[in-house]
């Protein structure tokens, strides 16, 4: 028993390690591309590092492109979108987990629907629906489009949060006087920290790293979130490799930042919600 434990706990392990090896080389390989040189891309083969190595993409993308324009778009618009969606869906999961009105089931239902449907058979309606509003061209219009999209689905996840705390609570502090906004704010939310933080991730990755709509949406490069900028990187004859890794490089900061600030309640809010109790 004691030599099929440790075998078994090997092959875990290296079961284990093999999966992060598989899941960071792409990074690995994004960094090492960002740091070779133009003369060395394509004449040293493939190698696990240059034989030079240098920073002239990044100086390149900082100071000659429009990366930075790009990068402050996709920050304003992920942030708001991850921000707006989380009270939303608080407020909106709520409802759900502690009332029973009439046509719940139904909205509920509707919910459901609008995630069953592809994205791409919306872009042509969508557009039909903001262009008379001005707003198919501007970062309140793709934030306005992230937000109804991403609204259900973190509806049902916070939802699941608030089935996982007790009534008991709020009812004990309603019934010492507190109305039951102030309980929710004062008792529940607090509790709900982890879901919050899970919710925060969920749609700030999602907005992040969207193409579909920022393409079809935005027409100008004033307006453009980073995932389109990496297209002008994209010419007629040639691909600057080198450029677009150093731009994707600097665009994984900002996510891994943000996780960093929210890890301690991540974790706990991916499996709190899972449990009724």
């Amino acid at each position: 028993m004691t030599r099929r434990f440790i075998l078994g706990t090997v092959a875990h392990r290296l079961a284990i390690l093999v999966y992060i090896i598989f899941a960071l080389f792409p990074l690995y390989w994004l960094l090492k591309v960002s740091v070779t040189p133009n003369d060395l891309l394509y004449s040293e083969g493939v190698r696990m590092w240059p034989s030079r190595a240098g920073l002239e993409h990044y100086i390149f993308v900082l100071e000659h492109s429009d990366f930075p324009k790009f990068f402050k778009n996709s920050v304003i618009v992920s942030a708001s979108t991850a921000f707006i969606v989380t009270i939303l869906a608080s407020l909106a999961g709520y409802a759900l987990s502690r009332f029973t009105f009439r046509g719940k089931y139904w909205i509920v239902v509707l919910m459901l629907l609008t995630q069953m449907f592809p994205l791409v058979m919306l872009v042509a309606p969508i557009f039909k629906m903001l262009s008379p509003l001005g707003l198919t061209n501007s970062l309140g219009g793709l934030i306005l489009v992230y937000v109804a999209f991403n609204v259900p689905f973190a509806t049902f996840l916070m939802q699941s949060f608030f089935d996982g705390i007790p009534k008991d609570l709020e009812e004990a502090a309603m019934i010492d006087g507190a109305t039951r906004f102030r309980a929710f704010r004062q008792i529940i939310l607090p509790l709900t920290l982890p879901g919050i933080a899970a919710t925060l991730g969920f749609v700030f990755t999602a907005a992040w790293s969207e193409l579909l709509f920022a393409l079809m949406l935005i027409s100008g490069a004033d307006a453009s979130t980073f995932p389109v900028g990496l297209l002008s990187f994209v010419s007629k004859f040639s691909v600057d490799f080198g450029q677009m890794m150093a731009a994707g490089v600097m665009a994984l900061i900002p996510a891994c930042l943000f996780f960093l600030l929210i890890q301690r309640y991540l974790v706990q809010g991916l499996t709190a919600g899972a449990v009724k109790g």
